[in-house]
């Protein structure tokens, strides 16, 4: 039963943060909506950060799960960004917030996860030095994060999605690009 009353209180607050701001919404009004009393959100719950902070965990760690597999970087990216699309509003209202630390914490670790399992995955057969693959995946990261803050900071204003997959196409083969560099300069470490 304790399963169910906190997911009908993450439920409840980002059905009220598609709504309003963070600063806007209270423990009353999430517990109302739920139908359950303020015992019960402090039982699972020290306060509205905290709820804030699990549902992003969790919503990184789902999609982290889901985006096993992916075959590029494109579709690897619109997966990390899916959550964030779906719920719009709530995402500006998160960015907008006092609780932005803990979005931008989200959006590193899912970009971060993300491009790195893709890496992995497309470059498993090259023996690259461990810091040279770090760069890559830290440059490709910081543009992940920095799409979606740029996004959210323009008030969602375009397609996302449509100026990720745009990206995408203009700089594919920059990562091979990278990787070739990597192995010329093994090889001529090895010389």
């Amino acid at each position: 039963m304790t399963t169910l009353t906190k997911d009908a209180i993450k439920k409840s607050f980002m059905k009220l943060l598609n709504t309003k701001q963070v600063n806007k919404i209270t423990v009353k009004e999430i517990v109302e909506d739920c139908g359950i009393n303020r015992n019960s959100f402090y039982y699972h719950f020290d306060d509205i950060p905290s709820l804030i902070e699990e549902i992003l965990n969790e919503q990184a760690d789902a999609l982290m799960q889901e985006n096993e597999g992916k075959n590029s970087i494109y579709e690897s990216i619109l997966q990390a960004m899916d959550f964030a699309l779906q719920n719009k509003t709530a995402m500006m209202h998160l960015f907008q917030s006092a609780n932005r630390d803990m979005f931008e914490r989200y959006l590193n670790r899912v970009a971060n996860r993300t491009v790195t399992e893709y890496f992995d995955a497309a470059f498993s057969e090259e023996n690259l030095d461990d810091g040279d693959k770090q760069a890559i995946i830290m440059y490709y990261k910081s543009l992940l994060v920095g799409f979606v803050i740029e996004w959210l900071s323009s008030g969602m204003k375009y397609d996302l999605s449509i100026q990720v997959q745009r990206l995408c196409e203009l700089f594919e083969g920059t990562t091979e690009i990278a990787v070739g560099r990597c192995r010329r300069k093994a090889s001529k470490a090895e010389e």
